[in-house]
């Protein structure tokens, strides 16, 4: 007797999973590590895989290089999510890569999201990593230098990924509308909107594709224009990190603790903010120095202060400046949207 449950349809593969690269060749972007003569290139070339770190943002192939790398070295691939994982799972996967070797195969781990395995967790890799039991493939979207143990991190190489330029999303659009949607056409403009909501996100892109998609079909919408796609798709969301290390579009120059990603932030707050920063970005002007240098500025028409702060002309009037905070009342213009991160700076310079 047939199950009831053998008739209904499998579910339906999303299209970012659908269109996931077969072979090093289709794969779109990151051309500093896998172009000629690249470090990524060269250990496919090789034959000769070492463990490593893929540090990126959201939907740039860190995933599919892991994949694609076991496939290519004919080598076991064992898959760990470190949201959902502990040293059990570790030592599971180690059990079964010594499984794998008494067969004459090797073995590669890769821990999505690393950086969310604490210190112990992640020095439980360290001996097998060191034996070449497995070769260690970790993705992460923060910083490694902060987020990753220095004794792993002395034991793989890091590589970033770069998120997708717009030539690179127009070519991925391309391939998205031969596989999703042959039938339907695309105005020039819509194109251009599709590909800058994805900001640089390829998966993304192919999430975007699937909607106006489904929408313009729904509709009877042919060709698909710009306004359609305002209409069907929501707000676009660009990528921020309140705490990491997308503060600035698309550049990881500076360092969490520089002053640019702060005035940055600020700005979208209140741009007489600015006055009170050093426009110079150095690594001696990070941004827990920048309320210790007010006092050596000239104060703003909507600072209030019970005495004008006294300029930098004698050495001790800095030297009180450098250790002390100013005593400054600060007022702000009226704007009705204020974020948590420009209050809690208005109470440390009010303290």
């Amino acid at each position: 007797m047939a199950d009831l449950f053998d008739t209904l349809d499998p579910p339906r593969q999303p299209l970012a999973e659908a269109m996931r690269p077969q072979t090093i060749a289709d794969v779109i972007g990151q051309k500093h590590l896998l172009g000629p003569g690249k470090p990524l290139a060269l250990a496919f070339q090789s034959g000769k895989l070492h463990s490593m770190i893929l540090w990126g943002p959201p939907g740039v192939g860190k995933t599919t290089l892991a994949r694609l790398m076991a496939r290519a070295f004919d080598a076991e691939f064992a898959s760990l999510s470190a949201v959902f994982s502990g040293v059990k799972d570790i030592r599971e996967a180690i059990a079964r890569a010594e499984a794998e070797r008494s067969r004459g195969r090797h073995t590669i781990l890769f821990v999505d999201e690393v950086h969310r395995f604490n210190k112990a967790q992640q020095d439980a890799f360290l001996p097998y990593v060191e034996q070449g039991l497995v070769t260690l493939i970790g993705a992460t979207t923060e910083n490694p230098s902060f987020e990753v143990n220095s004794a792993l991190l002395s034991r793989a190489a890091v590589y970033v990924l770069e998120p997708l330029s717009q030539a690179e999303l127009g070519e991925l659009f391309q391939r998205a509308r031969q596989v999703a949607c042959p039938d339907l056409g695309f105005e020039d403009d819509a194109r251009d909107r599709l590909t800058g909501f994805a900001d640089g996100d390829a998966r993304r892109l192919l999430n975007l594709v699937e909607q106006v998609t489904t929408a313009a079909t729904t509709a009877g919408v042919n060709p698909v224009t710009p306004a359609f796609i305002d209409e069907a798709l929501s707000r676009n969301l660009r990528r921020f990190d309140k705490g990491g290390e997308a503060f600035t579009t698309r550049s990881r120059r500076f360092t969490r603790r520089c002053a640019v990603p702060i005035r940055t932030r600020l700005s979208t707050g209140c741009a007489v903010c600015w006055t009170a920063v050093p426009s110079p970005c150095t690594w001696g002007g990070g941004w827990c120095a920048w309320p210790l240098r007010i006092s050596a500025w000239p104060t703003p028409a909507h600072w209030k202060s019970a005495s004008t702060p006294v300029p930098p002309s004698s050495a001790s009037a800095h030297r009180k400046a450098s250790w002390r905070w100013p005593r400054l009342r600060f007022s702000w213009p009226a704007r009705p949207n204020r974020t948590r991160f420009t209050r809690r700076i208005m109470r440390r310079v009010n303290s």
